[in-house]
C-alpha cells in the first residue's frame, strides 16, 4: 500500500466517511471470511417499559469490522429503536462493556481494536455450530471502597501504584493486568489447596552416593516431638510422610495421652514438621528426597520432626476477582488473507494488513527540548534513529548537526532503507542524542546505515540521552501520530552504571518529565489501523531440497560452528551457511541459538521461513533440558516472542528446586521481553502461584527491581500485582510483615549513617544510639514475629539488642540478632541479619547462587563437599571445572547485560574458589 501524499500523513477522503452499505450475507464456510455478515443478539442494558425484560437486538456484524466499531453500530440502533432513547443519549459506548458467557464462566470482550471475527466468542460459537451468538451490554460499574483498600495495599506491598497511567502513552500497562486474570485464576483453581498450604520442598534428584554411604541399612533415625515429649522412631529413607505418620500412630497407639494426643485422633489430623522451622515434611515424596533431610544427613545432624497440626487451607483464600475473565484471543489479529485490501471494495475495510505497506518506514524528528543546558554551551547535537530487533540493527539514520540550545527544532523526515511490511514485532525505534564539538555544522540530513557518528573525523561525539518506542504495540498495531516521548540520561563518570546494557532496551519513558530530555517526532498516520497479520505455517519445500543437497564437507564445517563456544561471535559466513543449512541446524538442540541469531529479523519473508522451521523442532522438544542452553534464548540477543516462548516451554519441565536455582536470571529475563505480558512473566507467575517458596522469592526478587529500576518500573509491578493478588491472604499478611520491618530498619539504617558519616570506624556512641533506636522499635512498631526474607523457613521474633551493633564498613550494615520465633525451635541459637542500604546486592546474589550450582553439579557427581580436602583429589570423573565453567560462564553473560560487570566474580571469585576448594585432573 503507497501513501498518496508522502510529505502529510495520509487522512481518510470525505466520500469514505459515509455511513457504511450493509452486505448481503454470505454462505457459512469451515473459515471465516473478512467480508462475512456474522449475526448476534445483544442484550441491552434497558428494560422494556410494560414487561420489564431486557431489551433485545439482532445485528449483522461484518467480521472485519472492530469491536470499537461494533459497539458504536450498537449505540446507533438502539438510539433508532430502543423505548429508553434518552439513555443512549445520556451514555456513550466507552461507559459499557461487552460479556458472553462460555463454560459457565463470563468473559469480556476487552480489546476494542481487535477485529471482530478473531473473538474467542465468535470462534466458541463456530464450535458448538451456533447460528446466532448472544453478548451482552453492560455498564461499567465504579470500584467499591472494598475494592479500592485493597488495591492500596497491593500498590504498598508493589512499592508501585499500577492504576497510575500518567507515563504511558497506551493502555499496555492496564491491558496487560487484564490479560493475567486467566492464567491465574486457572493456576489457583488447579492448585492443591492442603499441599499449597505446607509446600513441602522436595527434589526428585536420585540421593548422592555419598550420603547413601551414610545410611545403615537403608534406614535412618526420626525424632518425633509433641509438646515436652519425644519419641524416637526408624524408618525406611523410602517411607513416605504419611507411611512414617501411620507407622507412629501404630506404635503409639496405646500411649497417645504420653504425647498428649487426644484418643479420637488418628494421623489423619496431625502433620510432620521441622522442628524450629515453618516447614513440612508431608505428601507422597520418600522422605529421602526432602531437602531438609539430605542437608541432616550430609552435615551428620539428628532429625528433629514435630507432630503438629496441619495449616488451614482457607487462610491461603484468594480475594475475589472484580474483573470479568479476557480470554487468550484479546489482542490477537486475523491473518493475512483477512486484512489484506486486495481485491476488496476499500469501503468495507476496517484493518488493513501491515504486510500491504510496501513503502519504506519513516519518521520526523521535529526538535527535542531540554530544561537544563549543559555548562559547555560550545556543542552542537544530532538525533540518531535506530530501527533494532534485539541487539539486531535492521536500519540507521540521522540529522544534521545543529547548535545544543534549550530547544533544537529539525523538522525533518528520516526515511529508512527497510519496509514498513518487514516491520517485525518487537521492533523497537531507538532515538539517541549525541554532542560534540564540531569544526563545521554538517549539512547532510542523513547518513548511510553503516556509517557511525563515532566515525565524523571533524567531531567527537558522546551519547546523552536515549528513549526507545515499540513501532508494534502489545495489539500488533502499527504505531502512528505524535509522540513527545521524554529520554532516559546516560550515566557519567563516577554515577552508579547500574544494569546499563539492559536499560537501553527499556521501551519505558522517563517518569521525570520536568528534567528530561524530551524528544518530539510524528509517525505516518493512516486512514485505518495497521495490524500485523499472524502467519500461517505452510510447508518449505526448498528447505527440504536444502536438507538433502549438503556434502559432507559443509556438513563437518556446520558441526564446528555448532559446537563453538557460545560467546564467541559468528562471523557473517558462519551465519549465512547456518541459516542455508538451516533444516540441518535444527537437528541440533546446541545450534539453536546460534541458528536463531542468523535470522534477518528485518525481511518479512525470511521470518515467514523460520515460523516454517520452528513448526519442525521435534528434536528441541525431545531433547533433555540444558538450562544454560535455554537461557540463552531468554537473553537479549532475541526478541522475538515465538523463539522466548519455545524456550519458556522447554523450561516447564524444570522442577520447583532448579527454578529456585535459576530464579534471579529469569528475572532479569523478563527486561528482554518486548512487552509486559510474555510466556516468561507467565511462566514465573505460574511457578510462584504453585509453589510458596518460590513465590516468596519471586515477591521479593520483583520488589528489588521495582525499587531500583525505574526503566522496568511497570512490568515488573504489574507481574508482581499478578503474583499478589492470587497468593492467598496467608503470603499478603506475611509479606505486609516484612515490608514493614524492612521500611522501620531503612529509617534506622538513615538515621545512624548520617550521625557516622562516611568514616569506616564505628565509635561506641554510634552502637548505643543504635541500640536506644532499636529498643524504641521493638516496644512501638516492629512486629511480634515476621518471615525472613532470606529464608522463609525461618520466623524471627523479638531483637536481641545486646548483640545488635554497626559494622565497620562505608555503607554502615546494621548487624543485627533475633531470637526464633518458633516455639519448636530446639537450640537458644539466634538469626542474624545483615541489614545493608546503599549497595545492589546483586552481585552478591549471584555469587551465593553460583556457589550453590556448583555445589549441585558435585552433588550430582555423588562428591562429598562436607569431606572435600583444601588440597589437590583425583578423580576419573569428567567432571568440575569443565562443566561449572560452563554453566558458570551461561549464568554471568546474562547477568552481566542485566546487573552490570560480573568480570570481576568470573576471574576471581570462580577461580579462587575452585582453586581453594579443589583440583580436578582430567584423565
Amino acid at each position: 500500500m503507497e501513501l498518496e501524499d508522502y510529505e502529510q500523513p495520509v487522512v481518510m477522503r470525505e466520500e469514505n466517511k459515509r455511513r457504511r452499505r450493509r452486505m448481503k450475507p454470505h454462505c457459512m464456510s469451515s473459515n471465516l471470511s473478512s467480508m462475512e455478515l456474522i449475526s448476534i443478539e445483544f442484550i441491552l442494558p434497558t428494560s422494556n417499559k410494560h414487561t420489564k425484560v431486557p431489551e433485545m437486538m439482532l445485528l449483522e456484524i461484518a467480521g472485519n469490522c472492530t469491536v470499537e466499531q461494533m459497539k458504536a453500530q450498537i449505540w446507533m440502533r438502539a438510539i433508532e429503536m430502543s423505548q429508553t432513547t434518552d439513555f443512549y443519549h445520556a451514555f456513550t459506548p466507552d461507559q459499557f462493556i461487552l460479556q458472553y458467557q462460555k463454560k459457565g464462566q463470563w468473559y469480556e470482550i476487552y480489546d476494542k481494536h481487535q477485529v471482530l471475527q478473531t473473538l474467542d466468542c465468535i470462534l466458541y460459537w463456530k464450535v458448538l455450530q451456533k447460528k446466532v451468538g448472544k453478548i451482552y451490554v453492560v455498564q461499567k460499574q465504579k470500584p467499591s471502597e472494598e475494592v479500592q483498600e485493597f488495591q492500596r495495599q497491593l500498590n504498598d506491598l508493589i512499592g508501585y501504584d499500577v492504576t497510575d497511567v500518567s507515563n504511558v502513552h497506551d493502555d499496555e500497562l492496564e491491558f496487560t493486568r487484564r490479560r493475567l486474570v486467566t492464567p491465574r485464576m486457572i493456576e489457583v483453581a488447579c492448585r492443591d489447596p492442603k499441599l499449597y498450604a505446607m509446600h513441602p520442598w522436595t527434589t526428585s534428584k536420585p540421593l548422592p552416593e555419598y550420603l547413601f554411604k551414610k545410611i545403615t541399612n537403608n534406614n535412618i533415625f526420626i525424632i518425633i516431638h509433641r509438646g515436652t515429649t519425644s519419641q524416637k522412631i526408624k524408618v525406611s529413607i523410602d517411607d513416605t510422610p504419611d507411611m512414617i505418620l501411620h507407622s507412629f500412630f501404630t506404635k503409639m497407639a496405646k500411649k497417645k495421652s504420653l504425647m498428649d494426643i487426644p484418643e479420637d485422633h488418628s494421623e489423619l489430623d496431625f502433620v510432620l514438621r521441622i522442628c524450629g522451622r515453618d516447614e513440612y515434611i508431608t505428601g507422597e515424596t520418600p522422605i529421602k528426597d526432602f531437602h531438609w533431610i539430605r542437608q541432616c544427613l550430609k552435615n551428620g545432624e539428628e532429625i528433629h520432626l514435630v507432630l503438629d497440626n496441619p495449616p488451614d487451607p482457607n487462610e491461603d483464600e484468594v480475594q475475589k476477582e472484580e474483573w470479568p475473565l479476557v480470554d487468550d484471543c484479546t489482542g490477537v489479529t486475523g491473518y493475512h488473507e483477512q486484512l489484506t485490501i486486495d481485491g476488496k471494495d476499500h469501503e468495507r475495510v476496517f484493518t488493513i494488513s501491515l504486510w500491504d505497506c510496501n513503502r519504506k518506514f519513516r519518521v520526523k524528528i521535529v526538535g527535542i527540548d531540554i530544561p537544563v543546558l549543559p555548562r559547555n554551551t560550545d556543542l552542537t547535537v544530532f538525533v540518531e534513529a535506530n530501527i533494532q530487533h534485539g541487539q539486531q540493527l535492521l536500519s540507521q539514520r540521522r540529522t544534521s548537526s545543529k547548535p545544543f540550545t534549550e530547544e533544537v527544532l529539525w523538522n525533518v523526515w528520516l526515511e529508512f532503507d527497510i519496509k514498513i511490511k518487514d516491520l517485525p514485532k518487537g521492533a523497537l525505534l531507538n532515538l539517541q542524542i549525541y554532542c560534540g564539538k564540531a569544526q563545521g555544522l554538517s549539512t547532510k540530513t542523513n547518513l548511510q546505515p553503516h556509517e557511525s557518528p563515532n566515525s565524523d573525523s571533524k567531531c567527537k561525539t558522546q551519547l546523552l540521552y536515549y528513549v526507545n518506542l515499540l513501532l508494534i504495540d502489545h495489539r500488533f498495531l502499527l504505531r502512528s501520530g505524535e509522540y513527545v516521548l521524554h529520554m532516559w540520561k546516560i550515566p557519567g563518570k563516577g554515577e552508579e552504571q547500574g544494569s546499563i546494557n539492559a536499560d537501553k532496551l527499556t521501551s519505558a519513558t522517563n517518569p521525570d518529565k520536568e528534567n528530561s530530555m524530551a524528544v518530539s517526532i510524528v509517525l505516518d498516520k493512516y486512514c485505518h489501523p495497521i495490524a500485523l497479520p499472524k502467519h500461517r505455517i505452510t510447508s518449505d519445500p526448498q528447505g527440504d531440497r536444502t536438507r538433502a543437497e549438503m556434502p559432507n564437507q559443509l556438513r563437518k564445517q556446520l558441526e564446528e560452528i555448532i559446537a563453538t563456544d557460545p560467546l564467541n561471535p559468528l562471523s557473517p559466513e558462519d551465519k549465512e551457511l547456518l541459516w542455508h543449512f538451516r533444516y540441518e541446524s535444527i537437528k541440533h538442540p546446541k545450534a539453536y541459538p546460534k541458528l536463531l541469531s542468523s535470522v534477518k529479523w528485518g525481511q518479512q519473508e525470511i521470518v515467514a521461513k523460520t515460523y516454517q522451521l520452528l513448526a519442525k523442532k521435534e528434536v528441541w522438544d525431545q531433547s533433555t533440558l540444558d538450562v544454560g542452553l535455554t537461557m540463552q534464548l531468554l537473553d537479549c540477543n532475541f526478541s522475538d516472542e515465538n523463539v522466548r516462548a519455545m524456550a519458556v516451554q522447554k523450561l516447564e519441565s524444570l522442577e520447583d528446586d532448579d527454578v529456585l536455582h535459576y530464579l534471579l536470571q529469569l528475572v532479569q529475563a523478563v527486561k528482554f521481553e518486548p512487552y509486559h505480558d510474555s510466556a516468561l512473566a507467565r511462566f514465573l507467575l505460574k511457578r510462584g502461584l504453585r509453589n510458596k517458596r518460590i513465590g516468596h522469592f519471586l515477591f521479593w526478587f520483583l520488589r528489588s527491581e521495582i525499587a531500583q529500576s525505574m526503566h522496568y518500573q511497570q512490568r515488573f509491578a504489574v507481574i508482581l500485582e499478578a503474583y499478589l493478588r492470587g497468593c492467598g491472604k496467608a503470603m499478603l499478611h506475611d509479606f505486609m510483615k516484612q515490608v514493614q520491618v524492612i521500611e522501620l530498619l531503612h529509617k534506622v539504617t538513615m538515621e545512624i549513617k548520617s550521625v557516622s558519616a562516611e568514616k569506616y570506624d564505628v565509635t561506641s556512641q554510634v552502637i548505643a544510639q543504635l541500640r536506644q533506636k532499636l529498643e524504641k522499635l521493638q516496644r512501638s512498631k516492629l512486629p511480634e514475629s515476621f518471615r525472613v526474607p532470606y529464608d522463609p523457613g525461618l520466623r524471627a521474633g523479638a531483637l536481641v539488642i545486646e548483640k545488635c551493633k554497626v559494622m565497620a564498613s562505608k555503607k554502615k550494615p546494621l548487624w543485627l540478632e533475633f531470637k526464633c520465633a518458633d516455639p519448636t525451635a530446639l537450640s537458644n541459637e539466634t538469626i542474624g541479619i545483615i541489614f545493608k542500604h546503599g549497595d545492589d546486592l546483586r552481585q552478591d546474589m549471584l555469587i551465593l547462587q553460583i556457589l550453590r550450582i556448583m555445589e549441585s553439579i558435585w552433588e550430582a557427581e555423588s562428591l562429598d563437599l562436607c569431606l572435600l580436602p583444601y588440597g589437590c583429589i583425583s578423580t576419573g570423573n569428567k567432571i568440575g571445572m569443565i562443566e561449572i565453567v560452563k554453566d558458570a560462564t551461561t549464568i554471568a553473560k546474562i547477568q552481566q547485560s542485566t546487573v552490570g560487570n560480573t568480570g570481576a566474580f568470573k576471574d576471581e571469585i570462580l577461580n579462587q574458589w575452585l582453586k581453594e576448594r579443589c583440583m580436578i585432573e582430567e584423565k
